[in-house]
């Protein structure tokens, strides 16, 4: 598997992420047995990039995703998550310091995290 640096942050991920839309079921039933499946079989191909947000599956991919590093220990991949498609209109106002809050405190919950890091940049 190759990798490259995701922009500014200095860490070398795989080229091939993981993107966990579809196990939040939102495309279709998607069974937690096969979902974690999917998980361990993209890693033990040595992807070490997973791509998630709060709102697929209503957060059942980051509790998906903390399942499976929790069975797997050891070093974790970049886990990328994003936040705020939560807002039933994309407002300025509603990218609120506590909505903000909020959606980050849920993430780090559900993907059993103690630290998310911002980061503002595009992997070429």
């Amino acid at each position: 598997m190759q990798s490259r640096k995701f922009g500014r942050t200095g860490r070398d991920v795989s080229e091939i992420g993981f993107g966990s839309w579809a196990i939040g079921a939102a495309w279709g039933e998607v069974n937690d047995d096969d979902a974690v499946a999917a998980l361990h079989a993209a890693l033990d191909a040595g992807v070490t990039f997973i791509d998630t947000a709060d709102v697929y599956g209503d957060g059942r991919s980051e509790k998906l995703i903390a399942r499976v590093m929790k069975e797997r220990g050891g070093e974790r991949p970049f886990i990328a998550t994003k936040a705020g498609k939560r807002l039933p209109e994309q407002t300025v106002e509603g990218f609120s310091e506590k909505n903000l809050t909020d959606w980050i405190d849920r993430s780090l919950k559900y993907l059993e995290a103690d630290t998310l890091i911002s980061c503002s940049c595009i992997a070429r």
